[in-house]
């Protein structure tokens, strides 16, 4: 078993994260056209870059996209608006979660401001899902 590297482990959370923001971050600007709701989640996505921004080049260094093991597993399928945000949020929530954990390995500090985002996004999450249903 190969020794672990808990900076490209972070790398890939921290992209999970981000890239799971984006898709919400966009779907509140541009089809919800709510310019509240978007900036709040662009804060968010702005706030794990700056919890992230000492390491990141340390984590861009440890990135290996082409060994990633996960590469060839597919997604489900999404049939609405909901699926995708419901997906991207789970995304987001399992990565910061993963996140707070293993940046403990680094920063105490990291993991209490990781954590919360997390909790912030559940509270978006929620505002969200109302607005859905």
């Amino acid at each position: 078993m190969k020794m672990l590297n808990k900076y490209r482990l972070l790398d890939a959370n921290l992209n999970r994260a981000r890239e799971g923001l984006r898709v919400i971050e966009d779907v509140a600007r541009f089809l919800y056209d709510d310019k509240k709701l978007s900036q709040k989640i662009r804060n968010l996505r702005h706030n794990l870059t700056n919890v992230t921004k000492s390491i990141y080049p340390r984590l861009l260094k440890s990135r290996e996209p082409e060994r990633d093991v996960g590469l060839t597993i597919k997604e489900g399928k999404r049939s609405n608006l909901k699926d995708i945000l419901f997906a991207n949020f789970r995304r987001v929530e399992e990565g910061i979660r993963v996140l707070e954990e293993f940046s403990k390995l680094i920063s105490a500090d990291a993991g209490d401001r990781l954590k919360k985002i997390r909790f912030k996004i559940y509270g978006i999450e929620k505002e969200i899902a109302t607005r859905i249903s």
